[in-house]
């Protein structure tokens, strides 16, 4: 029985078979890493990457409920101009881990309409899917550089 062209590659094939790797399926974000990776994207003032790390219809509210952007095209517009300030930089001051909820207090630098200055900030972050769902704001009264 003469061999065919198909049958030898097919022979071939299956004889690679124990040397091909089978790539490790990616594992899920947990939700710390979700929350890191939008910082860091905060930090280096990359709106794509930031708005990467929410879910597309995800919501962000003024604590309690007061809602301030819902969906990633209203949060695109309002940090687009936020991503401009050259100072432009959040410092975890601390970090809570519980479950699917992240929270950070972090102290950031901005260029506020009367200068440049510091505020502190809580951020509560619930994250579903891999990305972040809900986020509420807590801000402290900004102090600009001349007062500190």
């Amino acid at each position: 029985m003469a061999y065919k062209p198909y049958r030898i590659a097919l022979a071939a094939l299956i004889a690679a078979l124990p040397d091909i790797a089978i790539a490790e399926p990616p594992q899920a974000a947990t939700p710390e890493q979700v929350v890191q990776a939008q910082l860091d994207a905060y930090n280096a003032r990359n709106i794509d990457a930031f708005l990467a790390s929410y879910a597309v219809d995800a919501q962000l509210f003024e604590h309690p409920a007061k809602p301030l952007a819902n969906g990633q095209a209203e949060m695109r517009e309002r940090y687009a101009a936020r991503f401009k300030e050259p100072n432009l930089h959040a410092v975890i001051v601390k970090r809570i881990v519980m479950g699917n909820v992240v929270i950070d207090h972090e102290k950031v630098t901005r260029t506020f309409p009367e200068g440049p200055g510091v505020l502190d900030a809580v951020v509560i972050y619930e994250i579903q899917d891999g990305k972040i769902a809900k986020a509420w704001l807590i801000s402290g009264p900004k102090m600009q550089d001349a007062k500190r």
